[in-house]
């Protein structure tokens, strides 16, 4: 596969996990999105965690495919707060998946940071992102 595919494939892959991440808290089917034809599938919360748990499987080997290949490279800080920002997601996720085995125990107070922890990743994930594109268009305008 080229990189242009690739790069698709992981953006739609990202996309899917916010996505499966949202439908996880009962917001679609508080807001009516699980009543539009072709959606009912949103509210189903069992459905969603295991389309998360595939996905996340999917983000996993991209991340390590691309780790080798971004060590080589000189890191600026907005890539260093790529990456850290990154392994958020990806340690707390684990975490997470970790809480949810049957012989797993966790005190509520940590599971609560956990999960607020992974959010507040993702939406750093997000605005790190959007920064980082952004600057990359400015300089290309320049």
């Amino acid at each position: 596969m080229n990189k242009r595919v690739l790069d698709i494939v992981f953006r739609l892959t990202v996309f899917a996990l916010l996505f499966t991440g949202f439908a996880q808290m009962p917001i679609f089917a508080r807001y009516y999105l699980a009543d539009v034809p072709g959606f009912a599938w949103t509210a189903d919360y069992y459905l969603n965690h295991v389309l998360h748990y595939g996905l996340a499987a999917v983000l996993l080997v991209f991340l390590g495919w691309r780790l080798p290949l971004a060590m080589r490279r000189t890191w600026n800080a907005g890539g260093i707060l790529l990456a850290l920002t990154w392994a958020g997601v990806v340690s707390t996720g684990l975490v997470r998946v970790m809480k949810n085995q049957p012989d797993a125990f966790f005190s509520p107070t940590f599971v609560v940071l956990v999960d607020w922890g992974h959010l507040g990743f993702v939406m750093l994930l997000g605005l790190v992102s959007l920064g980082r594109a952004l600057a990359i268009r400015m300089k290309r305008l320049s």
